[in-house]
């Protein structure tokens, strides 16, 4: 279970410093009312080029990711195309339906696929996953599919996103900091796997932040077209604010009701809001001062050129979606040039060497720095997956890499029974050494090329 992290220069917030871990605050960014243009995404096909396929939502209620997503993989594609690793994108539309993706993804495997970017939302994701990570296996990152079970128990699959446990642990963390004395309604898709997942994680920090949730609404797709019921029991409840992690079209709606019954309220989404500014019909100036997570910025100096290039190219702002997608292109361009990839060979081939080598670049992208890191905080390992190695170090097998590391510089961690010391080793009371530990938990896992771990010891 793999994924991207990183930090952003957001002048706000910084970006997660470990997605997966929930570790560091959530970038935000505050909207002010203006709007971009849509515009059509195409596709490339070469033989002699190294093929990568994109999954989304290019129709239907979602349309804006996986337009933004598919635009962000075209541009990278052309700009990190060389004479030595020339690259095409094609373009399957899932309408953010889990079969769908599954067919797309079939289709784009008849094409030639090598390596997929996506799909854009978290149910398809799920499901391609699942088929990317069987035999034989296909590699595929995410630019914005945040549930943890996305990756899962995957070893070539990776996210270049906030998961859902970091969006709400962080939000919550954010608005203890600047909004304590508000009082909150959250709002949420509780048939969505993204809005729900999210609103677990934030009730959870919420109560540690002591933030005031004095009521809690939901919808389900089909009741999206209208949310006056759920904001008049807010409203009675006396919320002055509402946390609401969910995609930007029933955010557009939930803004229009507000506005049309008088209930002046504040309101701070995730990631999935980005893009309501593009809702056919909406007044953006109804987003004026809305908060929403986000690792990119469109008016951020050093994202300038990219920023030109795609106004150029597609004649609107780039979002958030097209930036990690872009990063995407760039993650991969590296894991090739790191594995000294044949750019002919079959995808399914190719998969396991991508993956590891994945988890060895390092790259400076629009949405941070990125490294791959392991997808939770206190990550248990049983006892039969340590052993020694050379020189008495301490290691862990990890089967879903396929590859062992030592265990480097543990912190100090001390019971009745023994310490975790620092040179690695683990020493008991009565010496019995590595037989008395009963589990080791991954701190912060950090893949770098030599696979180094920060742990600590459980004792018996």
């Amino acid at each position: 279970m793999s994924s991207l992290t990183g930090k952003s220069l957001n002048p706000v917030m910084n970006r997660r410093s470990v997605i997966a871990s929930a570790a560091g605050l959530g970038a935000m960014s505050i909207l002010a009312g203006c709007s971009s243009n849509g515009g059509d995404s195409g596709s490339a096909s070469s033989d002699a080029s190294f093929k990568i396929g994109t999954i989304g939502p290019l129709t239907g209620a979602n349309a804006s990711y996986g337009k933004s997503v598919t635009q962000g993989v075209e541009l990278g594609c052309k700009d990190f195309s060389t004479k030595e690793l020339p690259l095409a994108s094609k373009a399957e539309d899932d309408q953010a339906d889990g079969e769908k993706a599954v067919n797309a993804f079939n289709t784009l495997l008849d094409w030639g696929m090598q390596a997929l970017v996506g799909p854009t939302t978290t149910g398809a994701s799920v499901a391609v996953a699942a088929e990317c990570g069987n035999d034989p296996k296909t590699f595929m990152i995410t630019p914005s599919a945040s549930s943890e079970d996305v990756t899962d128990g995957k070893d070539c699959v990776f996210q270049v996103c906030f998961t859902d446990p970091n969006q709400g642990v962080n939000a919550a963390k954010f608005l203890a900091q600047k909004y304590a004395d508000e009082k909150f309604v959250l709002f949420y898709n509780s048939g969505d796997a993204y809005s729900s997942g999210i609103a677990d994680s934030f009730k959870a920090q919420a109560a540690e932040s002591k933030l005031e949730i004095v009521d809690e609404e939901t919808f389900k797709d089909d009741s999206a077209t209208s949310f006056t019921n759920q904001l008049t029991k807010a409203k009675q409840a006396g919320a002055t604010m509402i946390f609401a992690p969910i995609y930007y079209t029933p955010a557009s709606v939930l803004l229009k009701n507000a506005k049309d019954m008088g209930y002046d309220v504040k309101m701070m989404g995730c990631d999935g809001m980005d893009g309501i500014l593009g809702v056919e019909g909406f007044d953006t100036s109804l987003a004026e001062g809305l908060l929403l997570m986000t690792p990119f910025s469109a008016d951020d100096e050093k994202n300038a050129d990219f920023v030109k290039a795609y106004k150029d190219a597609y004649d609107e702002t780039p979002n958030q979606f097209a930036a990690d997608a872009y990063d995407c292109v760039h993650a991969i361009v590296e894991a090739i040039d790191k594995a000294d990839i044949d750019i002919t060979a079959d995808g399914a081939d190719i998969a396991g060497d991508l993956a590891k080598a994945m988890r060895k670049i390092k790259i400076e992208g629009l949405t941070g720095e990125l490294v791959v890191q392991l997808a939770g905080l206190d990550e248990s390992v049983q006892l039969s997956d340590l052993r020694r190695g050379d020189g008495g170090i301490l290691q862990l097998q990890l089967g879903f890499l396929g590859e062992t590391g030592d265990i480097a510089h543990p912190p100090l961690a001390c019971t009745g029974r023994g310490c975790a010391r620092a040179n690695g080793l683990f020493d008991d009371i009565d010496g019995s050494g590595i037989d008395e530990v009963t589990q080791l938990l991954v701190r912060e896992a950090l893949f770098s090329a030599d696979l180094v771990f920060d742990a600590f010891g459980v004792f018996e």
